[in-house]
């Protein structure tokens, strides 16, 4: 309960699903919340939960993640407001559910650009404000999809990779700093997700997914998440039997692209 007592949180795709689970999570540890995500609507509605949950204070502050030039404008005047971030969770992203052949080129840079510029985006805003307090950890709930591919999540998975990249290098460059980066790979989480996934047209798939309706709940994942960032834990996985997967890809490519080939993964 008091580690994160009165600690800084900003949480991006604050307003559902995963984010929302963090932020009820953070809030019953008695951490001060900033809520971000484009639905202004659903940030209020998480705010007040959060708030009957015990959070010391909430800020409700709208971001979209694909308006990059106006992060930095974001950024200093939540910083105004709260001086200080000490943990930044980026959650926020969209996922996919389409071929590669069906997939316009625009949806593939959409994808990109939420999910890993945006991020980035962020991150590189919140930074200087980390080094100059001499604090600080990064949190980026990435995917299983960000260690290995999967079918219909083509652009998916590769910002998912790139996400690792960054922030494996990142975390290098910061390594004779306070400041602590995590990497955060659910599987099936039982949320949204797939019903809000972009299509290859750009529209949303409107469905739940099997896997995913059978999927970890996400005020369970929330925990261990939690658990990980107290840990300093660099980088967790967290799922069911899906998890396997790295490991077998690891050790035996070949099999797991066989597996893979035939999984039912729509």
């Amino acid at each position: 309960m008091v580690f994160f007592k009165n600690k800084r949180v900003w949480i991006t795709g604050a307003s559902s699903g995963i984010g929302e689970a963090l932020a009820l999570a953070f809030a019953g540890r008695g951490a001060h919340l900033i809520l971000s995500a484009r639905n202004e609507q659903e940030l209020h509605r998480v705010a007040v939960a959060a708030t009957e949950a015990g959070a010391a204070t909430v800020l409700v502050q709208p971001l979209d993640l694909a308006q990059h030039d106006a992060i930095p404008g974001v950024v200093e005047k939540v910083l105004r407001q709260v001086g200080k971030i000490d943990i930044l969770v980026n959650n926020g992203g969209i996922s996919q559910r389409a071929l590669a052949l069906d997939t316009s080129l625009e949806v593939d840079k959409k994808l990109m650009n939420v999910n890993y510029f945006g991020t980035i985006a962020l991150t590189k805003a919140v930074l200087p404000a980390m080094l100059t307090h001499q604090l600080g950890h990064i949190v980026t709930v990435t995917s299983l999809t960000g260690i290995f591919g999967s079918p219909y999540r083509t652009s998916y998975a590769a910002a998912k990779h790139a996400l690792h990249g960054f922030f494996d290098s990142l975390r290098a460059e910061l390594g004779h700093t306070p400041i602590k980066v995590t990497l955060i790979c659910p599987g099936f989480i039982k949320t949204n997700v797939s019903v809000n996934a972009l299509t290859g047209d750009g529209s949303s798939l409107g469905v739940m997914d099997d896997a995913q309706a059978k999927g970890m709940l996400p005020e369970v994942l929330a925990q261990k998440i939690l658990r990980a960032i107290e840990r300093g834990t660099e980088e967790a996985y967290f799922g069911g039997k899906e998890v396997l997967g790295i490991y077998v890809k690891r050790f035996f490519p070949t099999y797991f692209s066989k597996i893979l080939k035939n999984a039912k993964v729509r």
